[in-house]
């Protein structure tokens, strides 16, 4: 038996792991000799594909000068840059950055943004959160209180995580309902914008979201984009914030901030939401600081990754996979094992009537050289956004001929 802990797992039941030896564009390489298409971008981060060596080079040039430094008391060119970055390429407005070191203590940190945001105004009782049916925002204990209805993963945890409101995405005279009662009690409105990811890749409109902003003005509740797996093109635009007529109060960056390379997140926040801890007293100074926040190896490839996608056009790379996605698997709405097919910018996805239906596809896609990682009833695909057509061919053909012979 295997030392390794692996993640969402039963290790008594469970298939022996598939090794990879090595990793080029698109392609894994695994010890059986077989050469898999990844269809999931390592959990969506990958979006340049494996191996880049633009992204090798930037990292190995920072590793002849600092591998790591704290960032208490210290700093370095890296960070700088990547915090300019960000506030340049983000919806205007988000002018400060913290950094951590994963999407989920990103969103722990925008959580604590914004409690402490209100206490540092003397409002004590604003202590909760509304969040969106089927979100999703990570796995450790004070995100886990904004997901829902997600038996798989933290339904043992209901009953000992913070109580939240939760409202259905779209319904916004379900969400100005919950105000008008809870306004008091609630910080902030934390989403997903746009695209719904480990919820169920379900799907809400900008509109909704506009009007949703201009509700939290006027309770005074603060908005939290969480941008981990919608940010850097995953929604066709760089952020899904773009899509919207406003700037969210915060928002959180993870994932393919660093093309994939390695763990890191922002947490980024508006002037008024910074100048509510900006004050001569140290109990209003925002007290938290991850070990690896501003990792000079992170910060380096972070931007790298990001030269390389405004200098390469993915915007234009993720339209035209829309597309092909779009021509894809909307046929498969027709099918009777088919309860919807979805597609947003650089994701599809299949949702089945049942999740036993996906039983056994794993290896039916190994066999068709493709690596895909369905989960409940969704079989999905966000693809690395260098991916060319016939290869992205092959990940949606290999999806449909399982739905097929389903139906």
């Amino acid at each position: 038996m295997s030392s390794i802990w692996y993640p969402y797992t039963q290790h008594q039941t469970m298939d022996v792991p598939w090794k990879v030896t090595h990793a080029d564009g698109v392609y894994l390489h695994l010890d059986d000799g077989s050469i898999l298409i990844d269809g999931v971008s390592s959990w969506w981060s990958m979006i340049h594909g494996y191996n880049h060596p633009e992204l090798n080079q930037a990292l190995t040039d920072q590793l002849s000068k600092v591998a790591h430094v704290m960032l208490g008391g210290l700093t370095h060119d890296s960070v700088e840059k990547l915090a300019d970055c960000l506030v340049k390429i983000t919806p205007s407005g988000l002018n400060h950055v913290f950094f951590s070191d994963s999407g989920s203590v990103g969103c722990e940190v925008a959580m604590k943004m914004a409690l402490q945001y209100h206490i540092n105004h003397g409002q004590l009782t604003k202590k909760q959160f509304i969040a969106l049916y089927r979100g999703y925002h990570g796995d450790t204990l004070g995100v886990m209180s904004l997901g829902t209805d997600d038996d798989a993963m933290h339904a043992l945890f209901k009953e000992s995580v913070f109580p939240q409101h939760f409202v259905d995405p779209g319904n916004l005279d379900q969400l100005q309902q919950c105000l008008e009662d809870h306004h008091q009690t609630i910080a902030a409105m934390i989403v997903e914008p746009l695209l719904q990811g480990a919820g169920g890749f379900l799907l809400h409109s900008p509109d909704y979201l506009d009007h949703a902003k201009q509700l939290c003005e006027r309770y005074d509740v603060l908005m939290i984009f969480d941008e981990v797996a919608t940010g850097f093109g995953r929604t066709g635009t760089l952020f899904a914030a773009d899509q919207c007529a406003f700037t969210p109060d915060i928002m959180v960056l993870g994932k393919a901030l660093t093309g994939g390379y390695m763990g890191h997140a922002a947490t980024l926040a508006t002037d008024r939401v910074f100048n509510a801890f900006y004050s001569p007293y140290d109990h209003k100074a925002f007290m938290h600081g991850p070990t690896f926040m501003g990792n000079p190896l992170a910060c380096a490839v972070a931007l790298k990754s990001i030269d390389v996608f405004l200098q390469e056009d993915y915007l234009s790379k993720i339209a035209r996979i829309e597309t092909q996605l779009r021509d894809s698997l909307f046929p498969c709405r027709s099918f009777s094992c088919v309860s919807d097919s979805r597609v947003k910018g650089g994701m599809g996805v299949i949702e089945m009537v049942d999740r036993a239906q996906l039983k056994g596809f794993q290896q039916f896609a190994k066999e068709r050289g493709v690596w895909l990682r369905p989960f409940d009833r969704y079989l999905y695909t966000m693809p690395p956004y260098i991916i060319n057509e016939s290869d992205l061919l092959k990940i949606t053909d290999c999806m449909v001929s399982w739905c097929h012979q389903w139906s």
